[in-house]
């Protein structure tokens, strides 16, 4: 995984959001995920093929991420990973695979702009994991 650090530009006219670091020369498709509210969390979903990138174009997200040791049965103690990322600059994260995610805006009306490698139904790697598996102690 890497945290690409984004920023941003304001002055009289407005504000440019941007992450000059961020490549998305692999992408094949994106979609927008944006909470209905801050106690909703999106957990866990990974994929053993799939790359991904988040980007954060509005408000804040906690994204988790933990590495996966058998996708058929996951180990319960392994240690997630969390990164806070804003859409004032544009913060984004790639995600390797085999790790699964956990998102949730901190901010109303946040948005998270979502990249892939792989359009939707091109392969079979979605798995889904008990929203309570690594939960923060």
């Amino acid at each position: 995984m890497e945290f690409l650090k984004g920023n941003f530009f304001q002055d009289n006219r407005g504000c440019v959001s941007f992450n000059n670091t961020l490549n998305l020369a692999l992408t094949k498709r994106m979609y927008v995920i944006e909470n209905t509210d801050i106690d909703n969390c999106r957990a866990w979903q990974g994929h053993q093929i799939e790359k991904r990138w988040f980007v954060a174009v509005n408000g804040t997200f906690e994204v988790r991420i933990v590495k996966i040791d058998d996708f058929e049965n996951p180990s319960d103690d392994l240690e997630p990973q969390s990164f806070i990322l804003k859409g004032q600059s544009m913060d984004s994260l790639f995600i390797e695979a085999g790790f699964a995610s956990s998102i949730q805006a901190i901010e109303l009306n946040s948005k998270l702009v979502v990249f892939s490698d792989h359009h939707l139904d091109e392969i079979k790697d979605d798995y889904k994991f008990d929203s309570q598996k690594w939960k923060q102690k």
